[in-house]
């Protein structure tokens, strides 16, 4: 995003423009917080006034847990529960960090049914992708409404033009402020809105796979299945360039 500024603003210089011809406080107003306040009318407060948790999630790199260490855990719980049993995993529970896995895998040594397994789980698996819309939402309506804030901007400028043509002196900064302010409605759109709104979906497509893979792994481990073939179940989620030559169970 800074680089994009950047390079914006350097070539408006090399034209042999000022820096400060770039800078407009009116339009910086109308632009940002008139959309801003157009996506709080649009959304719950608590959500429109925590956007910063998902900025957060954009600025830093979540560490989502490496998958083919995912998977080789869940096969060694598959193949602890083929040779000892289902209640063999209860003392490994306390050792996952992941709070679905370990929720899943309680549900399996409780032995709950297998249907009700699967619908917990899915259930939450669906809240957790509603959460996650809720903030691809938020910046998408916020990028469709900075470009429209920014055409306002460019109306008042108009309309300040127009009503003192009489004035030459004020044609110039009122033409001015109109453009300026088309300008940041597109960079805030454009630059800086929706390269977040796709962070946040890229985002929400990995924690979504790895949720899948947990899902799977919970579901065979109840089901007794051969721990290979939850081996080579689990693989078909990875593309075929990270997925090992050699497999954990030695095949």
């Amino acid at each position: 995003m800074l680089g994009g500024i950047t390079l914006i603003v350097t070539a408006f210089v090399l034209n042999g423009n000022s820096v400060v011809g770039l800078i407009s406080f009116s339009s910086f107003m109308v632009v940002i917080f008139g959309s801003f306040g157009g996506v709080v009318a649009s959304n719950p407060l608590s959500r429109a006034f925590g956007f910063f948790k998902y900025l957060n999630l954009v600025l830093r790199v979540p560490i989502f847990q490496n998958k083919m260490e995912l998977i080789n855990q869940l096969v060694q719980f598959s193949d602890s529960a083929r040779k000892e049993g289902l209640l063999s995993l209860d003392d490994s529970l306390n050792e996952i960090e992941d709070d679905f896995l370990r929720s899943g895998l309680r549900l399996v040594v409780d032995g709950t049914d297998p249907d009700v397994i699967k619908r917990i789980l899915y259930t939450n698996l669906d809240q957790i992708e509603n959460r996650h819309d809720d903030g691809i939402d938020f910046f998408q309506r916020w990028a469709k409404l900075a470009p429209a804030f920014g055409m306002i901007g460019t109306l008042l400028g108009l309309i300040g033009m127009l009503t003192n043509l009489e004035d030459t002196a004020s044609i110039g900064p009122n033409m001015a402020l109109a453009l300026i302010t088309t300008l940041y409605g597109s960079i805030l759109a454009n630059l800086v809105l929706s390269p977040i709104q796709f962070k946040l979906e890229d985002r929400h497509k990995e924690e979504m796979l790895i949720k899948e893979i947990m899902i799977q792994g919970i579901l065979s481990i109840q089901s007794g299945d051969n721990p290979r073939i939850l081996e080579d179940k689990l693989l078909t989620f990875l593309p075929p360039s990270d997925r090992p030559v050699q497999s954990v169970m030695g095949v």
